[in-house]
């Protein structure tokens, strides 16, 4: 009688564990580069109301910030959108290209959060060097101030790939792959997402299970 009552009081502790475990939430740190387009917007929405702080790495923090759109150039978020997400942050950063620097407060952005990050999230858009060079200085530093965190690159699907970016399709999917090869050669914990063509919300649900089943 003794003994099954001690069994009893072990599975209900164990239970009890398991139950406390599965309620806890954890807080991740996480980076956008190229994290303000379309996806790069609803994903830190989704993201931040999951309770995990964002960092968008952006060309120039100050007019992703503005209250509406200065300049077609560069990203947009807006201020709106801060005030509503506080727990998203904007970052400069140089995007891989050191000759075409566009923020003013660049220096550092490595170390500020990078070294902090959970996981990577590489959204840069455009299909031209400049992703080269960008998917390149974001696995250099990674490795360098933080080699453990998820590195994650996003990409459209081969045959969809005109409905982004129409022209070139050989050297476009040339360069994906090589972007791609920069995380899978070189990081050990890495996911390399392929998303279906104007399916932002679940394109966002694939990125976050991956972050969350790391």
């Amino acid at each position: 009688m003794i003994k099954t009552t001690v069994t009893h009081c072990y599975l209900f502790a164990a239970i009890i564990v398991l139950l406390l475990h599965s309620s806890i939430v954890y807080c991740f740190h996480i980076v956008l580069a190229g994290g303000t387009g379309k996806i790069g917007a609803t994903l830190s929405s989704v993201l931040t109301n999951d309770g995990h702080d964002v960092t968008i790495l952006c060309r120039n923090a100050f007019l992703a910030a503005a209250p509406i759109r200065v300049s077609g150039d560069f990203g947009w978020v807006g201020r709106g959108f801060l005030d509503k997400h506080p727990s998203v942050k904007l970052r400069d950063w140089d995007g891989g290209d050191l000759l075409d620097i566009v923020g003013q407060d660049f220096l550092g952005w490595q170390e500020d959060t990078l070294s902090k990050a959970d996981a990577v999230i590489n959204l840069v858009g455009g299909f031209t060097q400049q992703r080269e060079m960008a998917s390149e200085r974001i696995v250099r530093e990674s490795l360098r101030v933080n080699p453990s965190a998820l590195q994650i690159t996003v990409g459209p699907r081969d045959e969809e790939l005109q409905m982004f970016s129409p022209g070139a399709y050989s050297t476009k999917v040339a360069r994906l792959k090589l972007c791609e090869d920069l995380v899978s050669v070189n990081c050990a914990n890495y996911e390399c997402l392929r998303i279906e063509a104007n399916r932002i919300d679940d394109a966002c649900d694939v990125i976050k299970d991956a972050i969350v089943l790391q």
